[in-house]
C-alpha cells in the first residue's frame, strides 16, 4: 500500500467526480476517437469522461483503491474504462499505441517525469494527441493543492522541449481556478498542454 492507496481508501472522491475542467474544453476542439490512456488517473473521473464521449478508455494507477473507484464511477455512469495497476516507474509504452493519452495532475519526481513524457511521446500514434494540466513550479505560494516538493513540479521547458517537434496546439503557463474535490480548491498555477504527434 502506498500514500495514494491510503488516500482514495474512503467513500467520497477526494478530487470529485466530475472531469476537469480543461480536458473537457479541449476534448471537445480536437475531437480525437479510438483508443485513450488516462495515466496517473486517480479515482478516475477523467478517464470516465473520455468513455462517455465514445473512446475506448485504460486507466492507470498504482493505487488498487483509486482504479476500484474508477470501475465503480464507470458503472454509475453506464460506460466501461479498462484499469491497469502500473507503477510508472515500470511502465512498459508500446510504441504507437494510442489515440490519445491523458495526464491530468500527475506529478512524479523529476526523473521519472522526463522518463514519462518520453513514454507518452512513444506511445501516441502517429496524428494522435496529448493532453495535460498539471501544476507548475510556480505553484507553492498558492496552497491551493499539489505536491508541497518542488521536485514534483513541471516546468515548461520540460514539456517544449520533450514535444519540440509536435503540433503545438495549446500552450499555458498561469493562473487558474480550480474546484476539483476537497484538494484541488481555489486559484492555482498551472501548465497546459495539447499536441498532436506528426
Amino acid at each position: 500500500m502506498n500514500q495514494w492507496d491510503t488516500r482514495f481508501r474512503t467513500e467520497n472522491y477526494v478530487y470529485g467526480k466530475e472531469p476537469n475542467v480543461f480536458l473537457t474544453e479541449f476534448q471537445k476542439k480536437i475531437k480525437v476517437s479510438g483508443d485513450a490512456l488516462a495515466i496517473a488517473e486517480g479515482e478516475g473521473r477523467n478517464a470516465v469522461y473520455l468513455a462517455e464521449q465514445g473512446m475506448n478508455v485504460t486507466a492507470w494507477d498504482y493505487a488498487e483503491s483509486g482504479l476500484v473507484k474508477t470501475k465503480q464511477l464507470a458503472d454509475e455512469r453506464g460506460v466501461v474504462v479498462s484499469t491497469e495497476l502500473i507503477d510508472l516507474n515500470e511502465a512498459n509504452w508500446d510504441n504507437a499505441k494510442w489515440d490519445e493519452i491523458v495526464c491530468i495532475f500527475g506529478h512524479f519526481p523529476a526523473e521519472l517525469r522526463q522518463k514519462t513524457l518520453r513514454g507518452v511521446k512513444e506511445a501516441v500514434k502517429p496524428g494522435g494527441y496529448f493532453l495535460t494540466e498539471v501544476y507548475s513550479h510556480n505553484q507553492l505560494p498558492y496552497g491551493s493543492g499539489g505536491p508541497q516538493n518542488l521536485d514534483f513540479l513541471y516546468k515548461p521547458e520540460e514539456i517544449l522541449e520533450t514535444f519540440a517537434d509536435w503540433r503545438m496546439v495549446h500552450f499555458f503557463l498561469g493562473e487558474v481556478v480550480r474546484h476539483e474535490g476537497e484538494l484541488h480548491h481555489g486559484l492555482s498555477h498551472v501548465i497546459q498542454f495539447v499536441g498532436q504527434k506528426p
